[in-house]
């Protein structure tokens, strides 16, 4: 129907301008589904005038049909009444109507099968609107991922070319070489500590030669 294929055009339209300017999938997704919801609104619309022609083209059809039947009773009627003349006009009327109710059943025909063709496209429709909401959330969730994904990957990436895993390299070397300076002074203290246990006492020897210089004397 013609409807389902302006709108097809104009969404097809639509997407391939997004796409075109896309920076954000969200705000995408979302100005894809509102021209979706406008483009049913307006098939609906649609839908609804053709319901209503149907209707109008049922009743004109009924309207005739019941013209034709009541022209068909007076032509009876004439008849039974030996009238010929205004059976025949009556008759005529008759077929005028019968004629008419003929077409607008032929339109009526049509008109339900356009109807039907319709509900079906807006059902659709509709369908694909649902769908397109929920494969919105799971996009938008991807995209959200995919995102924060990117975003780990190039700090990863940043860290890695930069020099701060240097500097932790260069700290730790630092760190050991100033624990290493640490032990060295520490052997070096422990080494002092025990030599002095074999070095002469000066006070010793003065204490010696006292007591030579006294029994020296007492000679």
């Amino acid at each position: 129907m013609p409807i389902f294929e302006k709108i097809s055009r104009i969404l097809k339209s639509n997407i391939n301008d997004l796409l075109d300017r896309v920076e954000d999938p969200e705000k995408v997704l979302n100005q894809l589904l509102e021209d979706m919801r406008h483009e049913f609104k307006e098939a609906k619309v649609q839908v609804v005038a053709a319901i209503r022609d149907g209707n109008r083209l049922e009743a004109q059809h009924k309207e005739n049909l019941d013209s034709a039947e009541s022209w068909e009773k007076r032509a009876i009627v004439f008849i039974e009444n030996g009238d010929d003349v205004r059976a025949k006009e009556a008759l005529r009327r008759k077929k005028a109507y019968s004629e008419l109710a003929d077409n607008y059943g032929e339109q009526l025909e049509s008109q339900r099968e356009s109807v039907a063709v319709l509900k079906d496209g807006l059902a659709t429709l509709q369908e694909k609107i649902e769908e397109a909401e929920h494969k919105r959330a799971i996009l938008i969730a991807r995209a959200k991922r995919a995102e924060a994904e990117r975003n780990i990957q190039e700090t990863v990436a940043g860290i890695a070319e930069s020099s701060a895993a240097d500097a932790f390299d260069r700290i730790q070397d630092r760190v050991a070489e100033t624990e290493a300076h640490a032990e060295a002074y520490r052997e070096l203290r422990d080494l002092n500590a025990e030599d002095s246990l074999f070095e002469p006492n000066p006070h010793d020897e003065i204490e010696d030669e006292l007591a030579k210089l006294k029994e020296k004397l007492k000679k």
